[in-house]
């Protein structure tokens, strides 16, 4: 026997249905994760420009409680993580760069080798970064290639971009605040080179049809799509 819903417990169910899953979405994206875009060349090789990624909320999230922390998988931040975070001095902007130096320790760059003093250590040691990359000199102040030493105070850390010839990072601009950040990078969900397809025209004489404009979009999305980049996990 076939069952039939009555037009108004049809439309309810399918509003409830909706809430919920609009309800879920928000969730998900305070408190989980969060989509963003990388616009600049600050992270390359690590995050080239045309990224869109997906951020780890949840892992870096600041909760008061001490039976939260008990319970739930809250981690610390660590150095080389990829954070991206609310820019201090202006927090409309989000930033995305990488933990270089953590609260207690003392950061000094010499000749663009980054060392590291830890709480009670004597000396310092030089990191060994593989994901750090000098290839456009002049990018920045040539004064960045030498910095500090700069004692880091609890709560706050001290982050660099990848590409280290044009990255204005915690040299030009200071320290991040532990409540400004947002999370870590977990992984390119899809990333788009942007340049128009091949045999492509800067500009016509005649604009081209609706149609024709929107053959050349979906062409577009799959000649500069980064397929393999596509679930590329951020490290």
């Amino acid at each position: 026997m076939a069952i039939s819903l009555k037009p108004r417990r049809f439309v309810f169910e399918y509003t409830q249905a909706g809430l919920v899953a609009v309800i879920f979405a928000l969730f998900v994206r305070t408190f989980l994760v969060q989509p963003f875009t990388i616009p600049s060349p600050s992270m390359e090789s690590t995050l080239l420009v045309g990224d869109y990624i997906l951020v780890n909320k949840f892992a870096l999230t600041s909760l008061a409680s001490p039976i939260e922390r008990a319970f739930l998988p809250i981690a610390p931040i660590r150095r080389g993580d990829v954070i991206v975070f609310r820019f201090p001095h202006d927090e409309r902007q989000d930033y995305v760069k990488r933990a270089i130096g953590l609260p207690g320790e003392t950061v000094k760059i010499v000749d663009r080798v980054v060392y590291i003093q830890k709480p009670g250590q004597d000396g310092y040691v030089p990191l060994i970064e593989p994901y750090s990359s000098h290839t456009d000199p002049g990018s920045v102040p040539p004064e960045l290639d030498n910095f500090g030493p700069l004692a880091v105070p609890e709560g706050q850390y001290f982050v660099m971009g990848d590409n280290r010839d044009n990255s204005l990072d915690s040299r030009e601009w200071g320290l991040v605040p532990r409540d400004h950040i947002i999370g870590r990078g977990l992984l390119v969900y899809w990333s788009f080179e942007g340049g128009r397809p091949e045999g492509v025209q800067a500009a016509s004489r005649q604009p081209a049809s609706g149609v024709r404009r929107l053959i050349r979009s979906a062409g577009a999305f799959f000649t500069d799509t980064r397929w393999q980049r596509t679930f590329h996990l951020i490290r």
